[in-house]
């Protein structure tokens, strides 16, 4: 994908396909998932390398991506946390906690993201 634009699409994890909410601009990225109660699929924040759970009102699984959408690490943050900066890390995929283990997603998977009507 070329230039990310905030909106909709689908993430495909083999042959799973699950809705996407791209978060590409500065004010998606720093609203993100604050303030709501869950998230129908996932959030993918670009460009993102970190993320903190400060002001959030569930735990998330958050994937961190490189620029070829390679996973580099899953990790389960609890509200009130702030995670760590990851070398190489040129997107974030976020989503309700257990949701990336049952999708298949963990280090070394591939992911692809398809805008809407693709």
């Amino acid at each position: 994908m070329g230039r990310w634009r905030d909106g909709t699409g689908t993430l495909r994890v083999g042959d799973t396909d699950i809705p996407l909410e791209v978060a590409a601009s500065y004010r998606a990225r720093t609203r993100g998932l604050l303030g709501r109660d869950g998230v129908p699929g996932a959030l993918l924040l670009t460009p993102a390398g970190s993320v903190h759970t400060f002001g959030m009102r569930f735990a998330i699984d958050v994937a961190y991506l490189d620029r070829r959408l390679t996973v580099l690490a899953v990790r389960t943050m609890r509200p009130g946390r702030l995670g760590l900066p990851r070398p190489r890390a040129r997107h974030v995929l976020e989503a309700e906690a257990g949701a990336m283990e049952r999708w298949g997603i963990r280090a070394g998977a591939r992911v692809a993201v398809h805008p809407p009507g693709a």
